[in-house]
């Protein structure tokens, strides 16, 4: 026996549904307390730890010692195979030379596709003019 890897298109297929619904979170320190030895440990145990959830009886240690809150008091935490990010993705249709994005004024696109080089994407919504060259 042997084990084998998932088919490629089921793997790209988890990872999109897991970015479609990745939420933003932050950091909290808040669970954190000092022991008798001026070691930092953990109040909680809970599942969205960077080092998942505690074993009872084990003594736990902690390497960052974080807990992810989600950054709308409203979301439920992460469970532990949810994809997070810490900030959005900065703006690319605007040019931000601080960053390096060059923005998307200007740029030749795909007026009948429907990805990423067509033109409702690219053009960000601006609208767009098509020039017919011979």
């Amino acid at each position: 026996c042997w084990m084998r890897l998932p088919n490629f298109r089921a793997v790209g297929d988890n990872l999109k549904d897991r970015f479609d619904g990745a939420s933003r979170v932050m950091v909290s320190n808040s669970d954190r307390v000092r022991t008798s030895s001026n070691a930092i440990s953990s109040n909680s145990a809970s599942s969205n730890s960077v080092h998942g959830p505690r074993r009872e009886g084990l003594p736990r240690r902690h390497r960052y010692n974080f807990q992810l809150k989600p950054y709308n008091p409203e979301h439920k935490p992460p469970g532990l195979k949810d994809l997070v990010y810490l900030e959005p993705s900065p703006p690319f249709c605007e040019k931000n030379p601080k960053l390096g994005i060059l923005g998307t004024h200007g740029r030749q696109c795909n007026d009948t596709s429907i990805g990423v080089d067509g033109c409702d994407l690219m053009c960000c919504g601006r609208g767009y003019k098509t020039q017919e060259v011979i």
